[in-house]
């Protein structure tokens, strides 16, 4: 039987079943968790499900931040020293991800929290997740806010890449499945996933 919800329904909805049920629609996620620093040079770590691909060339990379109501230390370190690393999130390491979405304190740093290691690379100042098959360190380019609800997207260029050789496919496609990537639904949910096929470029 189908299920309808107008808009005013969904509006009415208690808070934390509206959540659930809209941040499922979108399908599965990419997980990353998001390293930072700040002036005084403590670190925080924090598991973000928004992270996009916004161009090639340059290598940029997007992720959305929530309002800043309310303290946002990765948003707020990310403003203070323009460096971050976005890491991704495997099966060996999804429960600890998942902790770092605590409320820990500013000086609660989520590395020692959660045991995730650290991992400096190549002088770049932001900390890389030692666990992390594939790691990028970026610098932030800019930051658009988006009116329609107070978020933010914060958009970095790629300045260090790191990731397996073996999983550099012929094509120049990074295999994330290979790397052990896994995948994210609503706010709770951790998936592996299976290649179906991969497709010709079309053409019409």
């Amino acid at each position: 039987m189908l299920t309808h919800f107008t808009n005013q329904q969904i509006a009415d909805l208690e808070e934390r079943r509206r959540i659930a049920m809209i941040n499922s629609l979108s399908g599965f996620k990419s997980l990353n968790l998001i390293g930072t620093f700040n002036k005084e040079g403590k670190t925080n770590l924090a598991i973000f499900n928004s992270v996009m691909h916004i161009e090639a060339n340059p290598p940029l990379i997007g992720f959305i931040s929530r309002p800043d109501s309310v303290e946002r230390h990765t948003l707020e370190n990310i403003k203070q020293t323009s460096y971050y690393t976005i890491n991704h999130v495997n099966k060996d390491i999804f429960e600890k991800a998942h902790q770092t979405s605590a409320r820990y304190k500013r000086e609660q740093s989520e590395f020692d929290a959660t045991g995730l290691g650290i991992d400096y690379k190549n002088n770049f100042v932001a900390p890389f997740v030692l666990e992390s098959p594939i790691q990028m360190g970026l610098k932030l380019k800019e930051i658009v806010s988006i009116k329609s609800n107070g978020t933010q997207l914060i958009v970095g260029e790629i300045v260090d890449l790191y990731f397996p050789g073996e999983i550099w496919e012929y094509n120049d496609i990074i295999d994330i499945e290979k790397a052990g990537t896994i995948a994210g639904s609503s706010l709770d949910g951790y998936h592996t996933t299976q290649l179906i096929k991969r497709m010709k470029y079309a053409k019409p």
